[in-house]
């Protein structure tokens, strides 16, 4: 089995990386600078005193203000998230193996869990070593026990969704769809977290994962409104996606944050962060309307002719026919955006609001921390976290390309 395994690395080696002698030499001096690279970050990430980042991991995940018996409330809403990712995955492996249920990996059945853990390892290393390394830094007990119930959770929810009747999958779509919802209750309402003190990787992931859910709805009826025949219609959404897109988000944000509250009464001014989310979301909506204007451009006339000529009415054409064509097309331009978004989160410090990046400066003025030079340690980890959100989007991307066949004939 030993040999058989080094008979095939030796064989791909071959045909990848030593093919002739030019891929030789370029194999060898970037194997040599990934090398140094490596040694390198390991030497910093091994060697470095990591005692600003231990003693700051709970603001740096939810906020300075956020402790006691609120903490439950971020704890929960990661629980629940978990959960309903677990019931969609579930439902989707479902539904793809319909014909052959044999071949489903199911969490229930402890001969199923090598391939699972090896499937998970694979799917999210980067979160996972995000995840060990926090804990690592913090040798928190408590901590240890969060992330083998959300792990638990998610591999519950996965069961669950395996066994929903067939024709469910868009139940299991919804109700992952409102887990992130209820879980922004929960934490706001049910445990009485005021805005304001929300922080940390708590506030971005709540803000992009908003502004995605958000502004693509929106970006879709822009780019149908764009290429609407009425011309009331068809203005209004060009003069919004061409002011939006002219516009850098800075002077968006700051125009949220200092001039909305003049046209409203204080009543009903929305918090910072709620200012931030409508901002991020009107903002990228005209990017998405672009870009899913692109796809519904790329598709042959002759299918949108064919319906009508079935008698299909328009909604219909546009939902279930063209629409699901377009989007298909522009995965990558969507996931690019999304990313796009998630990475722009890290400016809601300019109005004020306790992003990673400016926790991650502000701890370094503690008076046990101050004027000792800390500033990259504490930046590399409010780094990483963005950097792992964005790979693994990154790659579950490339997951559903390859098994839509995107860019395939």
């Amino acid at each position: 089995m030993t040999g058989s395994i080094a008979t095939n690395a030796t064989a791909w080696a071959k045909e990848n990386l030593f093919r002739n002698w030019r891929d030789a030499v370029l194999t060898v001096v970037f194997g040599l600078i990934l090398a140094f690279l490596t040694i390198r970050v390991l030497s910093f990430v091994l060697g470095s005193d990591w005692e600003i980042q231990r003693v700051n991991m709970r603001n740096s995940l939810v906020g300075p203000e956020i402790s006691g018996t609120d903490l439950w409330g971020p704890v929960i809403g990661i629980w629940l998230g978990a959960a309903a990712v677990g019931v969609l995955i579930g439902a989707m492996d479902r539904a793809q193996h319909v014909d052959d249920p044999g071949a489903m990996l199911d969490p229930l059945n402890p001969a199923h869990w090598p391939q699972l853990a090896a499937r998970t390892l694979d799917r999210l290393w980067p979160l996972l070593a995000l995840v060990a390394f926090s804990l690592l830094l913090t040798t928190s007990a408590a901590g240890l026990l969060v992330a083998i119930a959300t792990l638990a959770l998610g591999f519950l929810g996965r069961a669950v969704g395996m066994r929903l009747p067939l024709g469910s999958l868009r139940w299991a779509a919804l109700a992952a769809g409102l887990a992130p919802l209820v879980a922004v209750l929960i934490i706001r309402y049910g445990f009485g977290i005021d805005w304001k003190d929300w922080g940390g990787f708590l506030l971005v992931a709540f803000a992009g994962a908003a502004g995605i859910a958000l502004s693509f709805p929106l970006g879709i009826l822009l780019a149908l409104g764009r290429r609407s025949k009425l011309p009331a219609i068809k203005a209004l959404s060009v003069a919004y996606i061409e002011f939006f897109r002219g516009v850098p988000l800075v002077v968006l944000l700051l125009i949220g944050s200092l001039v909305i509250g003049l046209f409203l009464p204080r009543s009903l001014i929305p918090s910072e962060a709620i200012r931030a989310v409508i901002i991020f979301t009107l903002f990228t909506a005209a990017y998405f309307a672009e870009v899913i204007r692109g796809g519904l451009q790329s598709l042959p006339a002759g299918q949108e002719e064919a319906a009508k000529a079935l008698g299909l009415p328009g909604w219909r054409i546009t939902t279930f026919i063209v629409m699901p064509q377009a989007l298909r097309n522009v995965i990558p331009a969507i996931v690019g955006q999304s990313i796009s978004l998630w990475k722009d989160t890290s400016l809601m410090f300019i109005i004020g609001l306790a992003e990673p990046l400016r926790l991650a400066s502000a701890f370094t003025r503690q008076p046990e921390f101050r004027g000792q030079g800390l500033i990259t340690l504490t930046l590399f980890f409010a780094g990483l976290i963005y950097w792992v959100v964005s790979f693994t989007m990154s790659r579950e991307s490339q997951r559903l390309e390859r098994k839509l066949g995107v860019g395939q004939r």
